[in-house]
């Protein structure tokens, strides 16, 4: 996946990881809050550190290379 690509996707991760732990703090439930930011920040280095998972060419494990 190209960089700019994981940056805008890692941006987007951790704006929804925030805005849902303040909604989870809104509704009473406090206490995960920094379970869900500490996930989504986990979720984005994750997606840096680990490459994609790519075929090789000419991989005969799969029926249509």
């Amino acid at each position: 996946m190209p960089s700019d690509v994981k940056a805008v996707l890692s941006l987007i991760t951790l704006v929804v990881a925030v805005a849902f732990a303040y909604w989870e703090r809104a509704t009473g439930n406090g206490r995960l809050f920094w379970f869900v930011v500490g996930f989504g920040v986990f979720a984005v280095v994750a997606m840096w550190v680990f490459p994609e998972a790519v075929g090789k060419k000419g991989d005969k494990t799969r029926p249509n290379a």
